[in-house]
């Protein structure tokens, strides 16, 4: 059965050097969004997730088949920098 291994990037990098054996990319695929929402969550509890973060997909040699990204994006609306709109019209 294929290894494939999960590598994180969010500032420091993890790698997964032990990986985990399944049956197919279809499989890592499912394993890596899985495992994503667990990191993300975990993250998001201890308020350590950087504007940027990633997980590769490697197969036993190496070889990235996938990533995920995530991008964290203020809104222009939730900008501090932006007036109301009310505040512009006078009211």
């Amino acid at each position: 059965m294929p290894r494939y291994h999960f590598n994180v990037y969010d500032g420091i990098v993890l790698l997964d050097k032990k990986g985990v054996e399944l049956p197919d990319a279809r499989f890592a695929r499912r394993e890596a969004i899985r495992y994503a929402g667990v990191l993300l969550e975990e993250g998001a509890r201890l308020e350590s997730l950087g504007r940027e973060w990633r997980m590769e997909v490697t197969d036993g040699t190496e070889l990235i088949l996938f990533r995920l990204d995530f991008f964290v994006t203020p809104s222009p609306a939730a900008s501090p920098l932006k007036a109301s709109p009310l505040k512009a019209l006078g009211q």
